[in-house]
């Protein structure tokens, strides 16, 4: 994206879809949208071009066009798609606290799924319907435990930025694993002669450093996400029930 570019002005979805004509493409937008999907989950954001794309659709080479007018547009449309993985249950069978924790647990799987994402949330507009679904069922099982407000922003971007923050790191570990050609653990191990010869100097650190060195790298992440998001879940429902459904302390 050019750095003089309204990225709100210039997403894809601030206009109204291509009407059907004779000419229209062989390809659905659909199914461009899946093949730029598999090609970003392959390659990566540095591996995803539409020239590449084309070669992926073969003879629907010129299909991206008739719906995108560039990368950027494309790449709105993936993140939209990934988006729509989401499933949250509705708050009022299942309760605020389950609809919440099922919302983040299920982004950061969608997340994960696709790291290629994480290059992009802040960048471009996640403002696509599924975007807007999902944060429509995060602020319905917010304004279900009371939130009201600026209090149900603050509560939502906390949510929303735990879980991005959380598999950002997730994602980092996978992509230096993968670029080594090592598991997390070899890594882990690897460091460990260097953390050693600070033990003087970090003592605290280094010795949390070998209470969990055996645990499995990934496990560990999974459980640190959910004890995490339980934590912060706690604090809400804490700070609702201190300061009375009516938002006075």
């Amino acid at each position: 994206m050019s750095p003089n570019t309204d990225p709100i002005a210039a997403s894809v979805w601030m206009r109204p879809p291509p009407k059907p004509r004779r000419d229209a493409p062989t390809l659905s937008r659909e199914q461009i949208v899946a093949a730029a999907i598999e090609l970003l989950d392959a390659d990566g954001l540095d591996g995803m071009s539409m020239r590449r794309l084309g070669t992926r659709l073969g003879a629907g080479a010129t299909s991206a066009y008739w719906y995108v007018a560039n990368k950027d547009e494309l790449l709105e449309l993936a993140m939209d798609e990934v988006m729509g993985e989401v499933e949250i249950p509705d708050p009022a069978e299942v309760g605020w606290r389950e609809a919440a924790a099922a919302c983040a647990n299920q982004y950061r799987a969608a997340i994960l799924r696709h790291p290629w994402m994480i290059g992009l949330l802040g960048v471009l507009p996640a403002i696509g319907p599924n975007a807007l679904r999902m944060g429509d069922r995060m602020v319905a099982a917010l304004a279900a435990a009371g939130f009201r407000g600026a209090d149900l922003v603050f509560a939502s971007s906390m949510l929303s930025s735990y879980t991005v923050g959380s598999s950002m790191s997730e994602v980092a570990m996978r992509n230096v694993s993968g670029r080594s050609g090592k598991s997390p653990h070899e890594l882990m191990a690897e460091l460990e002669p260097y953390v050693r010869r600070h033990e003087s100097d970090f003592h605290s650190y280094v010795g949390l450093w070998s209470d969990n060195k055996g645990m499995d790298v990934e496990k560990l992440q999974e459980h640190g996400f959910d004890f995490g998001l339980a934590r912060l879940l706690d604090g809400l429902e804490a700070w609702r029930a201190r300061i009375g459904a009516d938002g006075s302390a």
